[in-house]
């Protein structure tokens, strides 16, 4: 008879790692400026890539975006924000002030809007993604679902609990306003026709 021979108990430990330390990965050549990670609760996470549909939405947004915001706030296409000690996250969109986006400097450690499209990413985007930017302290929050082609719009984050208090789901036939961008409305029928 055949015994297999024991294994060695393995035990997983993961090291969380911080802001700090990823900027030095990437400084030193172990992850490239191109990567498709991000860092979230100190946690590597690799970024599923675009679908055409996902593309077209985030064209869409963004060009709604830049006609709105005036020289005080800027639009940042899928460029880190830094938040909190242990997360960079690149969301799809983000609005920040212009002044906290300088040409020389760190990133933005706020934001006023940030945007996530969500295909296969749906699950992150609500749970960790809404845990963390709530805890950042992101006043609105939105998750464009393109599986049910709606908006989910988060705010009164609760930086304590990790969580939004309000949840509007906004469909085809309804407009979304942003609380925290002034004149931004966005017609979800045309978002997604």
């Amino acid at each position: 008879m055949n015994v297999p021979a024991p294994q060695p108990e393995i035990v997983e430990r993961q090291r969380r790692i911080t802001v700090r330390e990823y900027h030095r990965m990437i400084e030193a050549g172990i992850l490239g400026e191109d990567e498709r990670v991000e860092l979230l609760a100190g946690t590597l996470v690799a970024m599923t890539p675009q679908g055409s549909r996902h593309a077209v939405v985030i064209q869409r947004l963004t060009a709604a975006l830049v006609r709105t915001v005036g020289d005080e706030l800027a639009v940042r296409p899928q460029l880190p924000l830094t938040l909190l000690e242990d997360s960079e996250p690149e969301p799809d969109l983000a609005v920040v002030r212009a002044v906290d986006a300088p040409l020389e400097g760190p990133h933005p450690r706020s934001a006023l809007l940030v945007i996530e499209v969500a295909g296969d990413s749906l699950s992150i985007d609500r749970q960790s993604k809404a845990t963390l930017y709530a805890r950042a302290g992101i006043p609105e929050y939105w998750i464009v679902n393109l599986g049910a082609s709606s908006i989910e719009a988060l705010s009164e984050p609760d930086r304590v609990a990790g969580v939004y208090r309000s949840n509007d789901v906004v469909v085809a036939g309804q407009t979304l306003g942003a609380r925290s961008v002034p004149g931004l409305k966005i017609d979800v029928a045309r978002l997604f026709g």
